[in-house]
């Protein structure tokens, strides 16, 4: 489930995110990062989650980028209280591969998507546009590992992941695999040659026939079903 966005439109408004880290030099090698892609901008830091959610409020970004494990407030309170204080902002989790039990509650709290910090930085940059446009981003090795923890037999998760998919139309089942790839309603939309709002309404009917809080957990439904190796073939249903 990759998150690479094409080249970044430097006449679109830059990307405003908010870092919170509470090591200075992790928060300063994040910051590096993304101060080269001229498409983002670093709005505000934070050495705690309390602080985050402060400034979040203050700044309003586009994304907050958020480490779990912070004082005061963990990253994980913080994501809840975001979502309930900040709904314009995207949420997204920075994360070791240590940290696998806070997978389940970081879903719950409705984050946009989990990202490592030792991952490519390119990928760190592609995720923050990926969730600032509304699309959910796990890097690769978090969404393998997000599997593995959801469920022991690989093959039963994927039998369930089809039987829930079954009740969708031929539509909702395309939406669905490129929600799984990493694209936004926008990037959905031109894909299928429809109206941005019908994408949104599809993503809205299915979340709720589904039963799940957030696009992350549709991409992980589509990732598990195996919809998303289905993304690059033409669409022809309506």
């Amino acid at each position: 489930m990759t998150t690479f966005a094409g080249p970044t439109d430097t006449s679109a408004a830059p990307v405003r995110v908010l870092l919170a880290d509470d090591e200075t030099m992790m928060r300063a090698g994040v910051r590096a990062i993304l101060a080269a892609d001229p498409g983002v901008e670093v709005v505000a830091e934070a050495g705690d989650g309390r602080q985050a959610v402060e400034l979040t409020l203050g700044h309003r970004p586009d994304v907050a980028l958020l480490d779990i494990r912070m004082p005061r407030l963990d990253g994980l309170a913080a994501a809840e209280e975001l979502r309930r204080v900040a709904p314009g902002t995207a949420v997204v989790m920075l994360t070791t591969f240590s940290e696998d039990e806070y997978i389940e509650r970081a879903l719950g709290a409705g984050v946009s998507g989990f990202l490592l910090k030792s991952g490519d930085p390119r990928e760190l940059i592609a995720g923050v546009r990926a969730a600032a446009g509304g699309a959910a981003c796990l890097s690769p090795e978090i969404a393998r590992r997000v599997l593995d923890r959801l469920g022991a037999g690989r093959m039963s998760r994927a039998a369930e992941a089809r039987t829930a998919l079954e009740p969708l139309t031929g539509r909702e089942r395309e939406v669905v695999a490129l929600v799984g790839a990493g694209l936004s309603n926008a990037e959905i939309a031109a894909r299928l040659y429809v109206v941005e709002g019908t994408v949104k309404a599809h993503v809205s009917a299915v979340l709720g026939r589904l039963e799940l809080r957030n696009r992350v957990q549709l991409a992980i439904l589509a990732y598990e079903a195996g919809l998303v190796a289905d993304t690059s073939r033409s669409s022809t249903s309506g």
